[in-house]
């Protein structure tokens, strides 16, 4: 451990995984705290985000969670309440809450559309909305977006609430982060491209045609220049090192993830 958040209280949405193995917001939250951040996670599943902060105590850091709905307004003023109740300050934010919902515009239902929107843009402008006055008191706060290259690129799935939502977090980081530069708040995005993580598992499949788990797998892994998906530890690395003060001249940007999927041809 190199201490590289030592002294810093981040919050993290969606820390929990959304099925069995390493979600991003799971990975993140115990690798914050394995760099000395004092890490308040929250998850709509509560017994989600404490199975994180047991792996986080375990290896001796400090966490807490609770449950939340980060569509909702009210809930998430009361996590950012806690969380302030708790350690007193917030130095890093990080939007990770987001759900994939196959589809085009025409078979789409509109209150699926609503949804994406809900929980993969209202949740980041909520949490915005009550951590920023927070986070310009600690005097060099961090926001770290995570997005996806599906918000620039087409994987081949039809999607397109998540894909439009996507696209709405670069607009949205990017006019948090001129808002705040002088004021020495940083915002950025962070796009993982294919990854294998347990929110693939379910809705992607079909959106692949693929008959099981494993072939729909190996069709993500072929689309990979590198030749397979990244894992949830690749985003926590590049979360850590946004959250952390070696990017303290890093801001309004987009950091990809992706093993060289987006630099192909589409």
């Amino acid at each position: 451990m190199a201490e590289r958040l030592k002294g810093k209280v981040a919050l993290v949405t969606g820390c929990g995984s959304s099925g069995p193995g390493w979600g991003n917001g799971k990975a993140i939250s115990v690798l914050f705290a394995r760099e000395g951040a004092r890490v308040f996670g929250c998850d709509i599943s509560m017994a989600a985000a404490e199975e994180t902060r047991q792996l986080a105590q375990a290896e001796g850091g400090d966490m807490t969670v609770m449950a939340c709905d980060v569509s909702k307004d009210e809930q998430v003023a009361a996590m950012v309440a806690a969380c302030i109740a708790q350690y007193g300050r917030i130095d890093v934010l990080v939007n990770n809450v987001g759900i994939a919902i196959l589809g085009g515009p025409v078979e789409l239902p509109t209150s699926e559309w609503d949804r994406a929107f809900a929980v993969n843009v209202t949740s980041m402008f909520l949490s915005c909305k009550y951590a920023i006055p927070h986070l310009l008191e600690s005097g060099a706060g961090s926001i770290v977006n995570i997005g996806s290259v599906a918000g620039s690129r087409d994987s081949g799935v039809v999607y397109v609430a998540y894909s439009t939502t996507k696209a709405a977090t670069l607009g949205f980081s990017r006019s948090v982060a001129l808002q705040y530069a002088k004021q020495n708040l940083r915002s950025n995005v962070l796009s993982p491209g294919l990854m294998d993580t347990p929110l693939i598992a379910a809705p992607l499949q079909a959106g692949y045609h693929s008959a099981n788990r494993d072939e729909m797998m190996e069709k993500r892994n072929r689309q990979c220049p590198m030749g397979h998906m990244g894992t949830a530890w690749d985003t926590a690395n590049a979360a850590l090192w946004l959250a952390s003060d070696e990017s303290r001249y890093v801001t309004g940007t987009e950091l990809v993830v992706d093993g060289g999927v987006s630099a192909k041809m589409a």
